[in-house]
């Protein structure tokens, strides 16, 4: 138990030493870029796309910390699984962002064009999709099989990506992708766990101990530091300051009624609510992010923590019974349920766009969840698991 609290220990100081690193280094290249900018002045040798390069690099590193250190140790929580939980996340992103790129260079969804930072950040939101996508069956594939999946994941999401962000819907609101990449994510993940969970799958218990539990935490920590990077990483720089400031706000109260409607409905703290559906307010303010008073975003956040709460302590049980099938990391409570109502928050927000919005929620959910039942059938061709939510199958 010392040696474990140890580790932790350590971790969180990496965590804060890896977030100390970043603003340094970001600094010192503000730094740079100014004295850039004032030898542009007289020799016209910088441009303003220079500098707005480099400040979205920044911010693509804060993403690629949420993708592997926070969605990581996130799903670490399954007490045997861990090592492959994490194992897992390095293979998906790894898959993920590479395939995106190479797919956007063909100009299949689009057009053809070179890859830039631009191209890595919207790389990186697919990752982040595909890594929600298999949080839905954690602990049931064997380990090529989500590379498979990624394989299947990635495509389906440029096209979704393609149909309501550029071909046509026009105006539809999801600055940081809380329908095309939180939802679109969590129903194509249950898409697949209809058919990838089997009766002694479901009948086998997620376990958990206060050692899992501890590194999840850090997991959820470094998610909830760096998401105002995620949801501002592509909106204009004379936004960015709001945008955070909006996300922080979101957080915060997703966070405060967390712990509310967690003691409310166990009459004790759900640590696995905190890990999660304080997250909650991220995912819902994205589509807002850069649109919604502080206020809003506030309010938004405390709505979202209250649906994604609700949903684990009270939906989770009674849909996986309907449907024999178990979402491991509930996905669609972190980021299903929450992800829809920032979507539909866009209504009540940004005025005329109800209907292009409510078109735009319809195909990513009918995307994902067919695309994602087809997905499962595929895996399931590849074998199943001899025992699952544990390491030891496949890591000495």
């Amino acid at each position: 138990m010392r040696l474990g609290s140890n580790c932790v220990k350590m971790l969180i100081v990496a965590a804060i030493l890896l977030l100390a690193g970043s603003q340094a280094v970001q600094a010192e290249q503000i730094g740079e870029v100014t004295l850039e900018v004032g030898s542009a002045v007289e020799s016209h040798a910088t441009s303003l796309t220079d500098v707005t390069d480099v400040q979205m690099y920044n911010r693509s590193i804060h993403i690629m910390v949420m993708l592997l250190a926070g969605f990581g140790f996130l799903m670490v929580f399954v007490k045997k699984y861990g090592l492959s939980a994490v194992t897992a996340t390095y293979l998906l992103v790894s898959t993920a962002i590479p395939l995106y790129m190479l797919i956007k260079s063909w100009g299949v969804f689009g057009e053809a064009g070179h890859i830039d930072i631009e191209k890595l950040v919207l790389a990186e939101f697919a990752a982040a999709g595909l890594l929600i996508c298999a949080g839905a069956v954690l602990g049931r594939l064997k380990m090529f099989q989500y590379i498979i999946l990624g394989i299947i994941f990635i495509p389906c999401y440029m096209l979704n990506e393609w149909l309501v962000l550029e071909r046509f819907i026009n105006g539809f609101v999801d600055t940081g992708g809380s329908i095309v990449i939180h939802a679109f994510g969590a129903f194509f993940g249950f898409g697949v766990l209809l058919t990838m969970t089997t009766k002694a799958e479901f009948e086998t218990e997620v376990e958990s101990d206060s050692t899992s539990d501890r590194f999840s935490m850090l997991g959820s920590m470094v998610l909830w530091i760096f998401w105002p990077s995620f949801c501002a990483a592509l909106v204009q720089p004379s936004m960015i300051p709001m945008t955070a400031i909006n996300v922080i706000l979101a957080l915060s109260g997703s966070t405060l009624v967390t712990y509310f409607v967690s003691v409310a409905l166990r009459r004790k703290i759900c640590i696995a609510d905190i890990a999660n559906a304080a997250l909650a307010g991220g995912v819902a303010i994205g589509s807002t992010c850069d649109i919604a008073s502080p206020t809003i975003a506030f309010v938004i956040g405390g709505l979202a923590g209250a649906l994604s709460t609700f949903g684990f302590a009270v939906i989770q049980d009674k849909l996986q019974k309907l449907v024999k099938g178990i979402d491991t990391c509930g996905v669609m409570y972190l980021h299903g349920l929450p992800g829809l109502l920032g979507g539909i928050a866009a209504v009540f927000v940004v005025k005329g766009v109800v209907s292009t919005q409510f078109a735009g929620i319809g195909i990513t959910i009918g995307i994902a969840l067919i695309a994602g039942f087809i997905a499962g059938k595929i895996l399931s061709i590849f074998g199943r698991r001899a025992v699952p939510y544990t390491d030891a199958e496949e890591i000495e």
